[in-house]
């Protein structure tokens, strides 16, 4: 049995604007009803704005909650702004999703974006896909743009990620192994990326990870941490304040900071405490 929220079963017990707006000005689509959840995004935008905003779905509990907290999420906000939601922010919204559910909250996502692009093209009602993207799945048109945007966004690591996050080979499993393709051709960019820094460039990295994921985290317990100096893969630091001297400091340096600093900057790195 899968685990919901209380702001997913309210949304999915008392959606909220559901229906069809008659002369919206942009509409999107996503889903297919033949893998069982279906959306429809209905915008009506003034001076930039969303001003109102409903949809028709058909599908499951969790299908309808993201739906219906997307609603919310948009209607008020510059079109500017709607641009950069995620279906990350709409699980974040709902607090959280169980991964089976996922591909709920990226449904919603591509029907913002589809009632996007037809806004900006002037396109009143879709009818036909029109993403020039390669098609991966053809079971459930799910292109190669929404699979790396799975592993990028989402952190899909293995096909079966995909699968639950897009719907992509959840049916005859022909495109299975393109989906992998796709998986190690990214993988390896990384990889790459990550090797063509320079020491300069390195050391920034491992500052800026520090900064931005483990410092905010630290601070929550009254911690934190300097970064003292980067020698190779080894990283020197500091911890401050609460963490300082706590009978769990090791743990905290090689279960989080190592585990945080390895994850996005080095697999390699190794985390040293100095005084």
């Amino acid at each position: 049995m899968w685990e919901y929220s209380d702001t997913v079963k309210e949304h999915y017990k008392n959606p909220k604007n559901v229906g069809m707006i008659e002369d919206a000005d942009a509409i999107g689509e996503a889903g297919a009803l033949a893998c069982g959840d279906a959306l429809k995004l209905y915008l009506k935008i003034k001076d930039g704005i969303v001003v109102d905003a409903k949809f028709q779905t058909f599908g499951c509990g969790s299908a309808v909650a993201s739906s219906s907290i997307l609603t919310e999420m948009i209607i008020g906000k510059p079109v500017e702004d709607v641009k950069k939601i995620t279906n990350k922010d709409i699980a974040d919204k709902l607090g959280g999703l169980p991964p089976e559910k996922m591909h709920c909250s990226v449904m919603g996502h591509e029907a913002l974006e589809d009632a996007l692009k037809n806004y900006e093209g002037g396109v009143d009602e879709p009818s036909k896909p029109k993403s020039k993207d390669k098609i991966i799945c053809n079971c459930f048109s799910v292109t190669e743009k929404q699979i790396k945007e799975a592993i990028e966004h989402n952190g899909a690591k293995t096909v079966d990620d995909i699968k639950e996050l897009t719907y992509a080979g959840g049916a005859c499993g022909r495109c299975k192994g393109n989906i992998q393709a796709i998986i190690n051709t990214y993988n390896m960019e990384a990889k790459n990326d990550k090797k063509e820094l320079n020491a300069v460039q390195f050391i920034l990295k491992v500052n800026s990870v520090i900064e931005k994921n483990i410092v905010p985290e630290l601070t929550k317990d009254c911690g934190g941490i300097e970064l003292v100096n980067v020698e190779d893969k080894n990283v020197y630091v500091r911890l401050t304040g609460g963490c300082k001297g706590c009978r769990n400091a090791n743990l905290t340096l090689k279960n989080f900071v190592q585990t945080q600093l390895r994850e996005h900057a080095d697999s390699e790195i190794n985390v040293i405490e100095v005084e």
